[in-house]
């Protein structure tokens, strides 16, 4: 597996390593989870704007916001 090399601030890495320590486990460890977590917690958006008509509503959507049309109640939305 290729590796990166990624900076962290002093106080961050510091806490880290106290993390990692108290855990019994490897700093790498707990980054590889945490971007786990990130890259999941997207994976919906990526979805969507992998889709040029998703992008093109929310476009679309973004517009009539900053135009001042009034937006809709749960009850008005189509299925």
């Amino acid at each position: 597996m290729a590796t990166a090399t990624v900076r962290i601030p002093a106080e961050k890495r510091d806490t880290l390593k106290t993390i990692a320590a108290i855990e019994k486990t490897e700093m790498k460890m707990i980054l590889s989870d945490l971007i786990d977590e990130y890259i999941e917690r997207h994976k919906e958006t990526l979805d969507l704007l992998s889709r040029p008509e998703w992008v093109e509503a929310i476009a679309q959507g973004e517009a009539e916001v900053d135009s001042g049309v009034p937006g809709k109640r749960l009850d008005e939305l189509e299925d």
